[in-house]
């Protein structure tokens, strides 16, 4: 970020911190999807064809992609991550360009596709489904250990780092 930013990074935020807030993401994700599924079902008039099941898939993908992709090239923060106070940036503290923040978006999808490649190869169903996405989380969130700036693989490979903000300044009352 520019020298006259006042929000200056105070290091990497902690592996928990960021999956806390990956958390709320998730669930800022429905809310970012709720209305473009809205109208989707309703132009499909909620069926359920295998066509129209993939149409749904396509359509999370890039109504997601939009949402990260235009908060992290505009100021580097989603909704979660100004709540933890946690940014993405570039290694000299630059914005993300465009292409970076599409890379890193396509690249964060490693935390879920390869155990769902595992769910549907080995045709796994409810509580194993959902034991082997967990896994697969947790294996990706380790690959953190692995980096000496406990940065996860992705933002390695992308060329991006997450930052921790420090905490605002407490607002002192003038008296009266």
């Amino acid at each position: 970020m520019p020298a006259n930013d006042a929000a200056a990074p105070v290091g990497t935020p902690a592996i928990r911190r960021r999956l806390v807030s990956m958390v709320y993401e998730l669930l800022l994700g429905f809310a970012v999807l709720f209305l473009p599924f809205l109208v989707f079902e309703m132009i499909v008039k909620a069926s359920h064809a295998p066509a129209v099941e993939h149409m749904r898939q396509a359509l999370a993908f890039l109504v997601l992609g939009a949402y990260f992709i235009h908060q992290w090239t505009r100021k580097g923060q989603t909704l979660a991550m100004q709540t933890w106070r946690i940014r993405v940036q570039m290694p000299d503290g630059a914005p993300l360009p465009p292409r970076v923040a599409t890379l890193r978006y396509l690249l964060c999808w490693m935390w879920v596709l390869p155990a769902a490649a595992v769910c549907l190869a080995f045709d796994l169903q409810r509580w194993q489904a959902i034991g082997t996405l967990a896994a697969g989380i947790v294996l990706w969130s380790l690959t953190a250990l692995l980096d000496r700036d406990r940065q996860f693989l992705h933002d390695r490979i992308a060329g991006t780092r997450l930052v921790q903000l420090p905490k605002p300044e407490k607002r002192v009352k003038a008296a009266a």
